[in-house]
């Protein structure tokens, strides 16, 4: 077998690795024989060199056979929805349970915060006592009886994966359109899906900035999905801006439980998660096209089966039996919270909507190293869109009040002020089959 070192050489080089080099340097990955930075030498020589589709096609394989693959065996469709990252990206909260409540099954493995991006798994993290890494038969269970359940990845579930997603996140890979691919879809491989729902971001807070970029990555997926018996379909959607309104752990909590109870229902974030709720039930069988499939969705949420399957699943893995009816008494409020004026008179034209993710993880709502711990308490709410009025730009939640003033300043930079609305773009820009 080929040492690591020699093989890292060789994708150093441009060489194209054999299936079976590639299956045995994840196999060294999974059990440890290969060292934490000889697999950040890997991503890098990938980052760098790239990965031909049979690469990709072998080093997903490879992921997904490092553990468990699971079967279902129930009386709907099993479907999931997966996302590049964003700034304020909550959908997945909010869709799991609005596509079980329309007759869906959604084993949701979710991710960590990766780079400037929140993590649905340090979301559901900030909610006391929920349990975001069960065992393989409670995960089985509760997706089985109340239709969705949105954990981490378990020890048994694509292990090769874990370990390489937490090493991209801090040593500047995340955005290798190979690693990407072979990440998102050995975790789904791994949890057995009859569908899938790709949502690629394109943006100033996405990893793939130019739409160029992002209909690469979602051609990219969408045929390795496919030629692995996975049926998907991607959507391109707009991250220029936050999605929702609010980022950080708990505020994003909160944000999803007042959107699925009716409180709140903000027309960006609202439209990206009707259109890949739709998809997935087009996907299914469960709707017989688009318009069906959307007003079958709307119903779900209005009606309130959406929030209170979203409430049953919380439950079930340990949180609150009461989350959805008091999510701001069970999460977590920073100490300090300061409203952020904008200054000047004006209309918002642009947001660097990287930098607020960026001011999210210096307050602590994010990761700098694999190791670090998150601060579910802190983030940015109420933020600004473009073409909004210059009035609040936002609101900071810290931990203290130097790390308020940083953030401050950071939310300050984000934002151009000028005379003329922006032309606003489509929330979902492309449909990739």
């Amino acid at each position: 077998m080929m040492m690591p070192q020699e093989l890292i050489r060789a994708k150093r080089d441009g060489r194209v690795l054999t299936d079976a080099e590639i299956a045995a340097f994840v196999s060294g990955i999974t059990d440890g024989r290969v060292t934490e930075g000889q697999a950040a030498a890997f991503a890098m020589a990938v980052f760098f060199r790239g990965l031909s589709l049979a690469e990709r096609v072998a080093l997903t394989r490879a992921m997904t056979w490092s553990g468990t693959v699971l079967t279902w065996d129930l009386p709907g469709p099993v479907l999931d929805k997966h996302s590049t990252g964003g700034v304020g990206d909550t959908v997945s909260l909010a869709l799991a349970p609005m596509v079980a409540a329309c007759g869906g099954y959604v084993p949701m493995i979710s991710g960590r915060g990766l780079g400037h991006t929140g993590g649905t798994l340090d979301k559901l993290a900030s909610i006391p006592g929920y349990d975001a890494r069960p065992g393989l038969d409670r995960f089985r269970s509760v997706t089985r009886s109340i239709g969705c359940a949105i954990i981490g990845q378990t020890s048994d579930l694509a292990p090769a994966d874990r370990r390489l997603y937490a090493i991209r996140d801090v040593t500047g890979t995340v955005e290798s359109l190979d690693l990407i691919t072979a990440s998102i879809l050995s975790k789904k491989l791994a949890a057995g899906l009859g569908g899938l729902v790709m949502d690629v971001k394109c943006g100033s807070g996405a990893f793939m900035a130019g739409i160029d970029e992002a209909r690469a990555l979602a051609d990219s997926i969408v045929s390795v999905a496919n030629g692995a018996g996975l049926k998907t379909v991607a959507l391109i959607t707009d991250m220029d801006a936050p999605l929702a309104s609010s980022a950080g752990n708990a505020l994003e909590v909160t944000y999803a439980v007042d959107y699925l109870t009716g409180r709140a229902c903000e027309p960006a974030f609202h439209a990206v998660t009707v259109a890949l709720c739709a998809e997935m039930l087009v996907l299914g069988g469960l709707a017989a096209d688009i318009a069906e499939a959307s007003r079958r969705v709307e119903e779900a949420r209005t009606s309130g089966r959406a929030a209170e399957i979203f409430g049953r699943m919380v439950a079930a893995l340990g949180g609150p039996i009461d989350l959805v009816e008091r999510a701001t008494d069970h999460c977590q409020s920073a100490p300090v919270i300061r409203q952020v004026k904008a200054g000047k008179v004006g209309i918002v034209e642009r947001v660097e909507t990287r930098d607020l993710g960026l001011a999210v993880i210096a307050l602590g709502g994010g990761r700098t190293r694999p190791q670090d711990e998150i601060d579910p308490a802190v983030g940015l709410s109420a933020l600004a869109r473009p073409g909004d009025t210059a009035d609040i730009l936002g609101i900071v939640h810290a931990r203290s009040e130097a790390q308020a003033d940083a953030a401050e300043i950071a939310l300050r930079a984000a934002y151009r002020i000028g005379p003329d609305a922006p032309i606003r773009r489509p929330h979902a820009l492309q449909r990739i089959t």
